[in-house]
């Protein structure tokens, strides 16, 4: 039976210099795919956000550890060896338990968060245009998304959920006492963006800008909130005009360094600047934060906030973990009646095969006798006869052995008892 195999690194064992170098966020397309279908790996999904990279993947547990580390390695232009001491392996149902609680927030750096959820789901539909989505990924996804929905309907973990995006603004308002008269800047128009746009104008913010690489996308936030937007070209020529820069890019470098930093803050005669990256890989290079009246916080900066977030949600975390297990179990029958399957068809084929050459024994015998009618009822009390002698052992073998050994032996059994493992001998 194929395993499933879940190989990845968090906020919580690894930071974020590790995420970024480790980041499959270019590396999930159908032309850049990062872990190939070949020897041990059947099945695989790529889930890579700021705050985690995971491959889930289905094959031979050892073997595939190995070929998803070296692939996933490779596609960041680093070595398994580099990458091997940051990661988790979790395998079979450690494996689906923890997806499923990454698919309810319940382990993301803000519990309850809804960013998740949809990050997993563009995560399944670029396995399913990459082809890489087989019978065990496509259930245990569509598992992971209803598991998703009765946590957020069944419990109040995500009422109120504090975003990454609220949490960075939180910080913003906590460096000026009055944000109405303080200058904004998104540097990026996603999900995150949009988020933090919403939260800067509950805020009061008096200006926004609004600076992406897609200047459409950047004119279509920007009029949403009343701000101003321009194309990534012209970052450095309105950089000075804000006191906060929040970005959220998916650039594969630091867009903002401290050499083309300087000018900007001479324009702004030194006055201070808060940068907030929330982007993973990170958007502004950590060696600004030398420069005088620069004052830089990234991701991992944000835990005070989400920590707070955490301790507010947990009575409902027990009620979501509880949907979780049963969820769970739900999977794991579902998985096991797969191991019963071949045996299940097996015996049915095996009393069609006896029904079907009875029954041209029979319609021989009768000859002249042998009319449409009588051939029709013969068929269907054959059909009849299969079902009922088919029951017995079915149910017996989907009976619930849950134990791993206790299955095994009602399969051998049956396979024995009905001489299913060997030839069928028509005469």
């Amino acid at each position: 039976m194929k395993n499933i195999t879940l190989i990845g690194l968090n906020h919580r064992t690894a930071d974020i210099a590790v995420r970024e170098r480790f980041a499959l966020t270019h590396a999930c397309t159908p032309e850049t795919w990062a872990i190939p279908l070949e020897g041990p790996v059947c099945e695989a999904l790529i889930l890579s956000t700021c705050n985690r990279v995971e491959v889930l993947a289905v094959g031979a547990a050892e073997d595939a550890r190995a070929a998803i580390l070296r692939a996933w390695a490779s596609a960041c232009g680093q070595t398994a060896t580099a990458l091997e001491p940051h990661v988790y392996v979790l395998n079979g149902q450690e494996a689906v338990r923890h997806l499923f609680t990454v698919a309810s927030s319940l382990d993301s750096m803000v519990l309850g968060e809804p960013q998740i959820l949809g990050q997993m789901k563009d995560a399944y539909r670029d396995a399913v245009k990459a082809r890489t989505v087989g019978i065990l990924v496509n259930r245990l996804l569509h598992k992971a998304f209803s598991t998703a929905k009765r946590v957020r309907s069944e419990t109040a973990v995500a009422a109120n959920a504090v975003s990454i995006s609220y949490a960075a603004v939180e910080l913003a308002k906590r460096i000026f006492d009055n944000m109405r008269v303080c200058r904004a800047m998104l540097v990026g128009a996603g999900e995150m963006a949009e988020l933090a746009a919403a939260h800067l104008t509950q805020a009061g913010i008096r200006q926004l800008i609004v600076v992406n690489r897609t200047l459409s996308h950047a004119e279509e936030l920007a009029q949403r909130f009343h701000g101003e937007a321009e194309p990534l070209d012209r970052l450095f020529d309105r950089l000075a005009e804000a006191d906060i820069v929040i970005t959220s890019t998916g650039a594969h470098e630091p867009l903002i360094r401290p050499d083309n930093l300087r000018p900007v803050l001479h324009t702004r005669r030194n006055q201070p600047m808060f940068f907030i990256d929330i982007a993973v890989p990170r958007d502004v290079d950590p060696a600004i934060n030398a420069l005088d009246n620069v004052y830089l916080y990234d991701i991992d900066d944000l835990k005070e906030t989400v920590e707070n977030n955490i301790r507010q949600r947990q009575d409902e975390v027990q009620k979501a973990r509880a949907i979780i297990d049963e969820e769970c179990a739900g999977f794991a029958a579902w998985q096991d009646s797969l191991k019963l399957q071949p045996t299940i068809v097996d015996l049915i084929r095996r009393h069609e095969t006896y029904a079907q050459e009875e029954l041209a024994r029979t319609i021989k015998r009768l000859g002249d006798r042998a009319d449409a009618e009588t051939v029709d009822a013969l068929k269907a009390m054959l059909a009849s006869l299969v079902r009922k002698i088919d029951h017995d052992p079915i149910a017996f073998l989907k009976a619930g052995h849950h134990d791993e050994d206790a299955r095994t032996q009602a399969i051998d059994m049956t396979r024995r008892l009905f001489a299913l493992n060997e030839p069928h001998d028509a005469s």
